[in-house]
């Protein structure tokens, strides 16, 4: 096939890409914005066309998408944190953006594949949410998710484009911005750094590794039906305190460096996504979460040339912005 993946040089992005070359061949075009969090480090060694571009350019889209068989959004501002500081970007980006490209894939009449969250549903305190769960976002993030969602429903319905919604659960992997939670806390421990962590930390998260969510956007790609939606949860769950304690039993560092600091303002307090309709379709997760951790602990540990100059660069403001202290 000859894909679009916009957002290709993102964390996920560029791992559904990397899959698609490595193991189906297809030929592929990235159309990314390269802000903070999409990196050209990221397609080392894909053979891509690169446009950089965002997705509410619209020329820019009607180039990328030129002959492709398929497009694939991962095109998103991704971190809570920054939704509820600066909303308006994710405001463009999700709904103006998603806007762009569904307009150029109806002119062209071509396969549309969205990738949006679980925080679309909200938390929940047990059990795990279906397709069928009410969508109820409780951050600027989730709650225009969840409208670039909607909006690509009624493209399916009012125009009769072939869409399909992948809705993951808390990826995980390499190459992933240390604003989240894992990369995170690997690189402050790695430096010795306090590790700081929301509220109780007792917050539980559904985690799936990046590359079994990339191998699942693929079947839904290729055996999704259209106007249907697919949650893609991972195997196992976790509080988010347990993952930073084994991280810093992984890195050999002291519980010591555990700070608790304010929780997030509506912070949900449980996700997680049953994959029973995916599974239909021939998925399963590959990556216990155990030995997911352990493996992308490692990868941080032996390329310490991917996440240095965004130690020494912007995320440093960043990080002084939300945590109230200096990176050390």
């Amino acid at each position: 096939m000859r894909l679009l993946v916009c957002g290709g040089a993102g964390f996920i992005g560029s791992a559904f890409v990397r899959v698609r070359l490595v193991e189906h061949g297809d030929e592929v075009v990235v159309l990314d914005k390269l802000t903070y969090a999409g990196r050209r480090e990221n397609l080392d060694g894909l053979d891509v066309a690169l446009i950089e571009a965002g997705i509410e350019d619209a020329a820019a889209v009607a180039r990328a998408m030129e002959g492709v068989d398929a497009v694939v959004n991962f095109a998103a501002e991704t971190h809570v944190d920054r939704s509820i500081a600066q909303p308006d970007a994710f405001v463009t980006t999700h709904a103006v953006g998603t806007w762009v490209l569904l307009e150029e894939a109806r002119r062209r009449a071509v396969r549309f594949v969205q990738i949006s969250t679980d925080e679309v549903y909200g938390s929940i305190a047990q059990g795990s949410f279906t397709e069928h769960s009410p969508l109820a976002p409780s951050s600027p993030y989730s709650a225009t998710k969840a409208g670039a969602d909607l909006l690509v429903a009624s493209y399916f319905h009012t125009y009769a484009l072939e869409t399909v919604i992948c809705r993951g659960s808390n990826n995980y992997g390499p190459r992933q911005y240390p604003e989240k939670l894992i990369p995170l806390m690997v690189l402050n421990a790695l430096a010795a750094d306090r590790l700081p962590v929301y509220g109780d930390g007792m917050q539980v998260r559904n985690w799936l590794h990046v590359d079994d969510f990339a191998r699942a956007i693929g079947v839904a790609l290729a055996h999704g039906r259209p106007g249907e939606a697919y949650n893609v949860g991972g195997p196992d769950e976790c509080p988010n305190l347990q993952v930073v304690q084994r991280i810093l039993e992984l890195t050999g560092r002291d519980e010591s460096l555990i700070e608790y600091v304010t929780d997030r303002p509506g912070h949900d307090r449980r996700y997680s996504l049953g994959s029973q309709k995916i599974a239909a379709l021939g998925w399963e997760a590959q990556v216990r979460f155990a030995d997911g951790l352990a493996q992308t602990v490692a990868w941080y540990v032996d390329n310490a040339w991917w996440w240095e100059p965004i130690r020494s660069g912007d995320y440093r403001a960043y990080y002084q912005r939300q945590y109230g202290r200096a990176l050390g």
